[in-house]
């Protein structure tokens, strides 16, 4: 993904329905689980997007500091508008302006997907992670099979755009242990969300 690359992340939050409603309550309160598990002091949330995902980390965490970060300046704007006690700046994934170990919980939600080198982005994560890390990314084939059922992106499969990378639960659980330690392994639909641990 790349700073030119412009997709619009916030209909899931702003456009809902029921059914998106019901998903999203899935997939946070397992993010939230997780949280819990790390109980952090100190959070970064990488690829924040405009911002709602951090809304939501605040809110579920309030006494943790919580930074925040994208890489396009239109989604660090928007974020910062919708949360103005956050500090949300402008960084890429491959190159994070902290020191190594310098975040009890470093979270990428719904980020790995989009990245051209995600193993490079995996490790930058963990770079900083002192030892917690949470990654989620959409559940193939389950993920397209849903889009062409509810009648999305039919030309091209049900790929969400912006979508270059693709996992099973299993290979992505698989893929994060390259990495790190994967100690809990959630799957709210139809999402994999993986906490793991600096070794």
């Amino acid at each position: 993904m790349t700073p030119s690359t412009t997709f619009d992340f916030r209909t899931k939050y702003t456009r809902t329905n029921f059914l998106t409603r019901f998903l999203l309550r899935g997939f946070f309160g397992a993010v939230e689980k997780l949280v819990r598990r790390a109980n952090p002091r100190r959070m970064l949330e990488v690829g924040c997007g405009e911002g709602f995902s951090t809304q939501r980390l605040h809110a579920m965490f309030p006494q943790a500091e919580l930074h925040a970060c994208d890489i396009e300046e239109r989604l660090v704007a928007a974020a910062q508008d919708n949360n103005p006690q956050i500090s949300i700046t402008l960084q890429s994934i491959y190159e994070l302006q902290a020191q190594d170990q310098s975040y009890c919980l470093v979270l990428a939600m719904e980020v790995l997907e989009h990245v051209e080198d995600p193993a490079r982005a995996l490790d930058e994560l963990v770079r900083v992670a002192n030892p917690w890390l949470i990654v989620s990314v959409p559940r193939e084939p389950l993920w397209r099979i849903l889009n062409v059922a509810r009648g999305k992106y039919l030309s091209d499969l049900g790929n969400t755009p912006g979508h270059i990378q693709y996992w099973s639960q299993r290979s992505f659980a698989r893929f994060v242990s390259g990495s790190a330690e994967v100690v809990q392994v959630l799957a709210p639909l139809p999402w994999t969300v993986v906490l793991a641990r600096r070794r």
